[in-house]
């Protein structure tokens, strides 16, 4: 049987932040995951799956020293944002320089980030990978929690963190209820060369019936698309033809960077909004999606799943040092208290923004106009906008 501190169940993106900011704090970790990344190729085309990386979540990239190495291989850097509604006066431009800033964030395929925190865990000497794994059990203990595997194994942790995605099982065996909501929208994921240069500029554009975003890559002719529509539209987009579709997202996209051609197969999943009613208990801690998952339509799901981990490594370190209980839920309440707000405003938000963007209703369209001229003109109104988008009004002290 293997006996440590922190057991973190998910080697995903979030999971591995957790175990590299873990080291050197005196604890040991452990992370069980079921797969390990498969290593990419310099020469291979952009994996579908992207994430916006806010100034937030490159702060504790770079504290956690992999972002030199993820800025190496594969990550665009993007000065400026443009939102619209199809159709209409209202717009929205945002850029770096005149809001002071080096840039906005970086678009990155996730792969290229999980392989280099899975690189940077196997050299923690603090944190144990142990691949494949899979869970069969858990029982939680007055004093450590027992985590049996598939394969008869047995692990003690005083602490388990639950990092196993948006499904999470460890979730399900605490008993934690899950408060979630269909958006009745799926997600469609590409890549798209365009005939204009994207200019590293972000661009989404609100349609009645959907969303689409139009994300630059590193080629200046290259974008990752996450188009936002109805079951039955994203099904019927997935299995057109590439000049229908190519066609489709031209309309849909106003034409903005000129002719569109899609590159890749297209992937389409089920958009649902979760919020787990506790995000810890009795020697149980849950970060990222096992915790919360939003609509991807600002892009945040994983920068608040990185401020999940960023805090609750700010919390361990610090129990740690004063001699506590790591997996007492009364001191897990504060990393509780803290992330559930910052989860709760995310969600609302996003919520009421689907909500007001949502429909051709002629009274409605004319308030989200008439909104986004208003942010677009009133002072201070953007740069309020942009720190949130950028995650720098929820960062945690240390990484201040």
């Amino acid at each position: 049987m293997q006996s440590v501190d922190v057991a973190i169940v998910g080697g995903g993106m979030v999971g591995l932040a957790v175990a590299c900011g873990l080291q050197g704090s005196g604890l040991r970790v452990a992370v069980l995951e079921q797969n390990a990344p498969v290593a990419l190729a310099d020469n291979a085309p952009p994996e579908l799956r992207v994430s916006a990386i806010n100034a937030a979540s490159e702060k504790l990239l770079t504290r956690l020293g992999v972002w030199s190495e993820i800025v190496a291989h594969r990550a665009s850097c993007y000065h400026g944002m443009e939102v619209w509604d199809k159709d209409s006066f209202g717009r929205i431009t945002f850029n770096d320089e005149s809001m002071g800033y080096s840039h906005l964030g970086h678009i990155i395929e996730n792969a290229v980030v999980h392989q280099a925190l899975w690189q940077k865990a196997q050299q923690c000497t603090d944190v144990t990978l142990i691949t494949p794994a899979e869970l069969q059990q858990v029982a939680w203990g007055e004093n450590e929690a027992f985590l049996t595997l598939k394969d008869a194994s047995m692990i003690t942790a005083r602490l388990v963190v639950g990092a196993d995605g948006a499904n999470s099982w460890l979730r399900d065996k605490a008993d934690i209820p899950l408060t979630f909501w269909d958006y009745h929208h799926h997600a469609l994921v590409a890549t798209i060369r365009t005939s204009e240069p994207h200019n590293a500029v972000a661009r989404q554009v609100f349609h009645g019936d959907g969303i689409l975003a139009f994300l630059p890559l590193s080629d200046p002719h290259l974008c990752s698309i996450v188009w936002s529509l109805s079951p039955h539209q994203a099904k019927a987009m997935q299995e057109a033809d590439d000049a229908t579709f190519n066609q489709a997202l031209c309309v849909a996209f106003d034409n903005a960077l000129g002719l569109c051609q899609v590159e890749s197969e297209r992937q389409v999943f089920p958009l649902t909004g979760r919020y787990a009613r506790q995000f810890a208990a009795h020697r149980l801690a849950l970060v990222g999606d096992a915790a919360h998952t939003i609509h991807p339509l600002a892009g945040q799901g994983v920068n608040l799943g990185f401020m999940d981990a960023a805090e609750l490594i700010n919390e361990l370190r610090r129990l740690h040092r004063e001699g506590k209980d790591i997996g007492q839920h009364l001191y897990l309440r504060r990393y509780e208290r803290s992330r559930k707000h910052s989860a709760a405003l995310m969600l609302a938000g996003m919520q009421g923004f689907r909500e007001l963007f949502a429909g051709q209703n002629p009274a409605k369209k004319l308030l989200r106009d008439v909104g986004l001229k208003l942010a677009d003109t009133l002072p201070g109104v953007k740069t309020g906008l942009i720190r949130q988008a950028m995650g720098l009004n929820d960062l945690p002290e240390w990484l201040r």
